[in-house]
């Protein structure tokens, strides 16, 4: 699909990955924009940044079924039928065994009902009409792993699995579902790990390139007109994926050895 003329809904807006899409989208000529983030604050910032298309802020914790239904209901009120969705919002824990009940439910909560909670709401009109498109940020930790962060790694896994199943489910009814699986991006999730020194972070850092967001953001328009369900802003992840599946060994082996020296440069 592309994104001129589509009434379109962001989670996450309020910085990184989202907050890139909303500039880009306006530019590609989108009819309206709404945009949600659970910081109030840093959504407004960016709504108010963005010239062209009509933008509506909106603070939202995607977590809340409820929320995420008036947010759906918002946009359709303000705009009409909504185009496409991108349900983007995330959260990491840096933690793997140590993490609590607390960690394990929130990142559920976020990186894969959020997800569910969005499609919920907006699918049923976009049935009615026989087209939309619902785009859900998975990471490539969804395709690969996350080495550091036992939560992330498992609940993004979810996230490409739900993605998958509503591709399966609706792609002949004319819905298109992609999932975004980028690798490292400079945004507050990856800064702020690497602030605190967290494996997790410097294992993203030290297997491949950084991207700025505005470079993944690029890459969603493309994947979205070739209508591709995996958008890989980071080539090399399909071949990663590639290896993982015939030789998981030895993947598991060289990202064993990774893990390790990143454990002991953190205890040295």
């Amino acid at each position: 699909m592309k994104v001129a003329g589509e009434v379109v809904v962001i989670t996450g807006a309020g910085s990184g990955i989202g907050a890139a899409m909303a500039r880009r989208f306006a530019a590609e000529g989108a009819a309206g924009l709404l945009l949600a983030d659970l910081d109030e604050a840093s959504v407004g910032e960016v709504a108010g940044s963005i010239t062209g298309p009509p933008v509506v802020p909106l603070r939202v914790d995607v977590a809340q079924r409820a929320e995420v239904e008036a947010m759906v209901a918002r946009a359709t009120d303000e705009f009409g039928s909504i185009g496409l969705l991108c349900s983007n919002a995330g959260i990491g824990t840096g933690r793997g065994l140590e993490a609590g009940d607390d960690d394990w439910n929130r990142s559920l909560e976020v990186n894969v009902l959020a997800h569910v909670h969005a499609a919920r709401a907006a699918l049923p009109a976009m049935l009615e009409r026989g087209r939309g498109a619902l785009l859900q940020t998975c990471s490539a930790a969804g395709l690969l792993t996350m080495i550091g962060d036992a939560p992330y790694a498992v609940s993004k896994h979810a996230a490409v699995a739900f993605a998958e199943w509503l591709a399966l489910t609706y792609g002949h009814r004319g819905i298109h579902v992609a999932a975004l699986c980028p690798q490292g991006v400079r945004t507050p999730l990856l800064t702020e790990g690497l602030e605190a020194g967290e494996p997790a972070a410097r294992a993203v850092v030290a297997t491949g390139e950084v991207l700025e967001p505005d470079e993944v953001a690029a890459a969603v328009v493309a994947g979205l007109e070739q209508e591709r369900f995996l958008i890989l802003p980071h080539p090399e992840v399909a071949e990663h994926l590639r290896r993982k599946a015939t030789d998981p060994d030895r993947w598991l082996g060289t990202l064993g050895r990774l893990a390790a020296s990143l454990e002991g440069a953190e205890t040295s």
